[in-house]
């Protein structure tokens, strides 16, 4: 190897693809310490240390998952290991959404965020309680447990790590204390300047006095005004109650309304999603902004830590339940098999996330002088089936799966156990 050699890594012959660049091709990618150097066709191999060869692979922006749950251990069996859902898994940043709260941030900070090899940021919870064990108590996210001044202090004083507020909008929770939680998280993202992803289909069980007049599928026309441009609706494609797809079957109207004055759509993937309800939703033209896998120790087989709940109440229908395996990158998959295209679905996982964390100019691009944070997958033609947790089946002509990803130019073999294999038709 030449000792004049000016990259540290060359990632040769993959087909790059860069929305934030306008990049779609045949291309090689060279890194220099830890950094993009060079984007071009034919790159010399003799100007590298060392060569990787990509041919047949995609290459792209570092995937950023925009719906994790990493607060490990704190949050109970609830909380991932942040390497295992990130760079073990082809995906360089992760976004925590609502584990950490005004009261166990720096705890995020100091246990999570700081020794990950993962890119980790945090959409604050807007309950003083975060994300413990999941929300597995609905008791503890009443209005009481919500201080609107605690969380915007806290979110303000750490914007490096907290790029917007998690809330939850759902029939368990509005049976109980009707909008007014809703109605303060969105005061805090209003003054905290943030945006506020909400969760949208049922969380919790109806308490012993029932639905209380409340219908879960008004929930949507009642929250949607008091969000603002930017503000995200996750889980579009629900299996439960209250989510775009109403029980008659039809996409609420009031969506692309909210889609047509800025609002954002993110997948939540997670165990709930529906490949029934998604057809009906993108048949309808609503076509999310972002894809999180919203992977947790609920929906995923991973062991749990002593002493935290053996199983819920209902562990063979609770809304966590989780049987089909998935990732961040089969959920790119999913959409494709849904009809979207991969020119569609890159920028989901790329440079959308980048735009809503306000981070377009660090994270989700192959452009030079930004960190090489970069993920090759593997793309597989043939027939392949993908399963959701209502048995509904669909057939991938094209999977994709993780090979390995850079972050700051370290790389990391994708070894994660949860990785679903694939399942020929």
């Amino acid at each position: 190897m030449s000792v004049t050699a000016s990259f540290d890594l060359l990632l040769r012959g993959g087909r790059v693809i860069c929305p934030a660049s306008g990049i779609d091709g045949l291309k090689d990618v060279a890194i220099r310490n830890g950094k993009i150097a060079a984007v071009a066709s034919d790159i010399l191999p003799t100007s590298a240390k060392e060569i990787v060869d990509v041919s047949g692979k995609l290459v792209l922006p570092g995937l950023i998952d925009t719906h994790a749950h990493v607060y490990q251990y704190v949050s109970g069996r609830f909380g991932m290991n942040p390497d295992m859902v990130g760079v073990q898994s082809g995906v360089t940043t992760l976004v925590d959404q609502g584990g950490p709260s005004c009261m166990t941030l720096p705890g995020f900070r100091h246990f999570i965020a700081e020794p990950a090899a993962s890119r980790v940021y945090a959409f604050i919870s807007a309950y003083l309680v975060g994300g413990l064990e999941g929300h597995f108590y609905p008791q503890l996210y009443s209005p009481d447990g919500v201080d609107i001044d605690a969380t915007v202090k806290a979110a303000t004083a750490n914007l490096d790590l907290v790029r917007g507020i998690k809330a939850h909008a759902e029939i368990g929770g509005f049976a109980r204390w009707g909008i007014r939680v809703i109605e303060m998280a969105a005061e805090i993202g209003k003054r905290a300047d943030l945006p506020v992803y909400v969760h949208f289909g049922q969380l919790w069980g109806l308490p012993e006095s029932g639905a209380n007049g409340e219908d879960a599928d008004t929930i949507l026309t009642r929250v949607i005004p008091l969000l603002r441009e930017g503000d995200i609706l996750a889980h579009p494609f629900t299996r439960h109650p209250g989510g775009f797809v109403n029980r008659e079957g039809e996409v609420h109207p009031v969506i692309q309304a909210a889609l047509d004055r800025g609002l954002k759509v993110d997948v939540g993937h997670g165990s709930h999603f529906s490949y029934r309800l998604a057809k009906k939703a993108i048949a309808a033209g609503i076509i999310p902004t972002t894809l999180g896998a919203d992977i947790h120790g609920y929906n995923t087989h991973v062991p749990a830590p002593a002493g935290t709940p053996d199983q819920h109440e209902d562990d063979e229908n609770h809304p966590f339940a989780g049987q089909a395996k998935f990732s961040l990158v089969q959920a790119m998959s999913s959409m494709m098999a849904l009809g979207l295209s991969l020119e569609q679905v890159v920028p989901m996982v790329t440079s959308n996330p980048a735009k809503m964390l306000g981070r377009s100019e660090e994270i989700g691009a192959l452009k030079i002088g930004m960190d090489a944070d970069v993920s090759v997958l593997t793309e597989r033609n043939g027939r392949f089936v993908l399963k959701d947790n209502e048995k509904n089946e669909v057939i991938a002509e094209r999977l994709l799966q993780p090979a390995f990803c850079l972050r700051a130019g370290i790389r990391f073999d994708a070894v994660a156990p949860i990785l679903p294999q694939a399942v020929a038709a």
